[in-house]
């Protein structure tokens, strides 16, 4: 018997990074030596310890269903954060949707806002980008609509440029900044443009600011969509994660903010879908989001990691591009074929993301994440260094 299947799944393919995932358990098993694992953004850090034991302190005897809306006191947090880190008053009732992690309520959410046939049925995203943009998109019956960005351009998707016919059949454009994979950033001018492109064309205007806390000690932060937006939330949909930001990948604990009609409707279908974190995730993003400190921590860390890398860089030659922010690393690769050299480092036992698992117009790059600790950073880069001095990893 042949068992039906969504199409999709054979167009698609598997998801990108789950390779490299593979790959990394695959050469642990071995035994052959370590591994220099750069491929998946989940950095090894321990979450802070206060975390921890409020998940722990918060285990109940009894288990019961979480709300999909998110606790009270979860939201509170949430919004008491946006005023803190940008200056931003949001109603904690009516404008936050917690999630179960920012992948999913980001591959989730237009199921709320297209179907098949819908006239306004296009995600555009920036390519190289986040598969879950089109994926999310594809799953929910719409089409998908790539732009390519470009170094020249720093990398930002620049909506006002797109014509007016293609503007009108999206029913949401994502934006990503500070950009994974490049790690570039923009400013608030960059985004006001963008939200009087989106309102002029009737489509979401979508923010994944997963990386807004993870910037250079000494850097000016990133900038959020929030603050572009003087107090007017229509159309937007802000998105933000304690992933990265706390050291918390396992836990999925995110938060979408904006539009109190985005955020009604996304109300309405999350118990459709189920997902919702449990009480005692719930209970420990409230720690996360109300501490600074521990994500103050985090930043030094990356930072030490990041001078190991761009010391290694400089001293071989190779040039990155971006790279302002994020823990990621762009890397124009010599040669320009990023699957062979990603190849080659994964000969050496080094595990990097070739640009084009991002899309097309990543090709050409690799993406370094910072996960190793400083002495595992180190002596990839030795090792790094000796493939590229036997001829063995491309100069």
């Amino acid at each position: 018997m042949e068992l039906p299947t969504n199409p999709l799944f054979d167009r698609l393919g598997v998801y990108p990074l789950t390779a490299f995932a593979d790959k990394a358990r695959s050469l642990r098993r071995d035994g052959n030596g370590p591994v220099h694992d750069f491929s998946i953004g989940d950095p090894v850090e321990p979450t802070d310890q206060r975390i921890r034991d409020a998940l722990k302190d918060a285990v109940t005897p009894t288990s019961q269903y979480p709300s999909a809306t998110g606790q009270p006191a979860l939201r509170a947090a949430i919004a008491t954060w946006v005023m803190q880190r940008f200056g931003v008053e949001v109603n904690p009732d009516t404008q936050i949707q917690p999630t179960s992690g920012l992948k999913e309520g980001i591959f989730h959410t237009p199921l709320a806002l297209t179907a098949p046939g819908a006239r306004k049925h296009a995600a555009i995203w920036g390519a190289p980008g986040y598969q879950p943009y089109e994926r999310g998109a594809l799953f929910a019956g719409g089409t998908s609509d790539p732009v390519d960005l470009v170094p020249d351009n720093d990398w930002k998707l620049e909506l006002d440029t797109l014509t007016p016919s293609r503007l009108d059949q999206a029913f949401i454009a994502w934006l990503n900044y500070p950009h994974n994979p490049t790690g570039a950033v923009v400013d608030l001018d960059y985004y006001r443009t963008q939200i009087a492109t989106a309102r002029n064309h009737g489509f979401v205007l979508g923010s994944d600011e997963c990386y807004v806390d993870i910037y250079r000690p000494h850097d000016t932060p990133p900038v959020s969509l929030l603050q572009a937006a003087d107090g007017d939330l229509t159309g937007l949909l802000v998105c933000f994660s304690l992933s990265k930001r706390s050291g918390m990948t396992g836990y999925r604990s995110g938060a979408m903010i904006g539009d109190e009609r985005l955020i009604a409707k996304l109300g309405i279908m999350r118990p459709n879908i189920g997902t919702a974190s449990p009480d005692f995730i719930q209970a420990a993003a409230i720690t996360a989001w109300g501490d600074e400190s521990h994500v103050a921590a985090r930043r030094e860390i990356f930072e030490a990691k990041r001078q190991v890398m761009r010391a290694f860089f400089d001293r071989v030659g190779l040039e990155t591009s971006g790279s302002q922010a994020t823990f990621y690393q762009w890397v124009k690769v010599p040669g320009g074929d990023d699957r062979a050299y990603a190849d080659a480092l994964l000969a050496k036992r080094i595990i990097a993301s070739p640009g084009s698992a991002f899309g097309s117009a990543g090709s050409g790059y690799i993406r370094l994440a910072l996960v190793p600790d400083v002495p595992g950073c180190e002596a990839a880069c030795a090792t790094w260094e000796a493939g590229i001095t036997l001829g063995e990893i491309p100069s």
